[in-house]
């Protein structure tokens, strides 16, 4: 059986997860009784941790809001999964904080590890790769980032200062309704009110945000995430790509996925012995020649619709195989 010590720490650790807790939730949670709850409330009260009453019909106890509680406590596995999550958010540039905030974090939860627990982790991150090196992307300015998340909670206007790819600077007005981490960058997504359209805007692009007067309803439709990556795959870019691609949907999107290509069901324009479905892949890319390694690896019936330039780059390609393999 639990030692009343240990109860109490507990307690501690249910309050620390916030809102208000009933007398009736604790006691289910510890095991003992309401008389007993409320003893336990009197010992953190005398080792001054703020504990509020809070009276009516969904009353119960909570800590005092903004109070910071010495020290920390957290078990073994806890201490390894914030370590390794910040190791992994800073090196996938997913790390809201500076790149000096991170680190010595980092090394303070290490300081403080089990020598055996240490030891063990040391072993863990030598043996780890990343794809992405770190510090190749700036992280979100924290004041920005908390003051669009409370917009987007609170469904509260905010204007931010922004500077596009071509370096342009404007001051700009946006709903926003959604904040979405996508491929090592954090984006906010939302929609302008004087265009009346969607808009995705880059965190590290935001030098200032400000709440503004009034309040707007979220639109329906798809979550943030898909809208971010929808404007993604209809952005203006260099090169215009059709293709007809026979296969399903998910055979295409592991290959091409809905941040980089849409899908529409079409019917095939040339005959072959193929039967099932036909999707028409629509693209906008900077650059075409990751393209054709793409389609090979597909290995599915495919035809180019545009561009031409797309079609000779497949040929090449396909005539370098069959080459390599002649020689082999």
């Amino acid at each position: 059986m639990p030692r009343p010590t240990a109860r109490v720490l507990t307690l501690l650790e249910l309050l620390q997860s916030g809102g208000t807790r009933t007398v009736a939730e604790l006691a289910d949670r510890l095991g003992v009784d309401g008389r007993t709850v409320r003893r336990y409330v009197d010992q953190l009260l005398d080792l001054d941790v703020p504990v509020e009453s809070v009276r009516g019909r969904y009353g119960g106890y909570r800590l005092a809001p903004g109070y910071r509680l010495p020290p920390l406590m957290l078990s073994d596995d806890e201490a390894l999964a914030v370590l390794l999550g910040l190791v992994a958010g800073r090196r996938t540039g997913l790390t809201a904080a500076g790149h000096t905030a991170s680190e010595t974090a980092s090394a303070k939860i290490r300081r403080v590890l089990p020598e055996h627990l240490a030891r063990r982790l040391g072993t863990l991150l030598e043996s780890l790769a990343f794809t992405d090196q770190p510090g190749e992307l700036a992280a979100p300015d924290a004041g920005v980032l908390l003051t669009i998340a409370d917009a987007v909670r609170h469904r509260r206007p905010v204007s931010i200062r922004y500077t596009d790819r071509d370096g342009r600077r404007s001051e700009r007005t946006l709903h926003a309704y959604g904040i979405v981490a996508h491929s090592g960058r954090w984006y906010v997504t939302g929609t302008d009110p004087d265009v009346g359209e969607d808009r995705t805007f880059r965190f590290d692009r935001i030098a200032a945000a400000r709440t503004l007067p009034g309040s707007f309803e979220a639109p329906a439709g798809p979550d943030p995430a898909h809208r971010v990556l929808s404007g993604f795959a209809t952005a203006a870019y260099r090169h215009e790509v059709i293709l007809r691609i026979h296969g399903t949907a998910e055979q295409i999107r592991a290959h091409l996925p809905a941040g980089v290509a849409t899908l529409e069901e079409c019917e095939p324009v040339v005959q072959d012995r193929a039967t099932g479905r036909w999707l028409r892949v629509r693209l906008r890319v900077e650059r075409l020649d990751w393209l054709p390694p793409i389609l090979a690896s597909l290995d599915r019936p495919f035809v180019i619709e545009r561009p031409d330039e797309l079609r000779d780059l497949v040929i090449a390609l396909a005539e370098r195989l069959a080459s390599n393999a002649r020689q082999a």
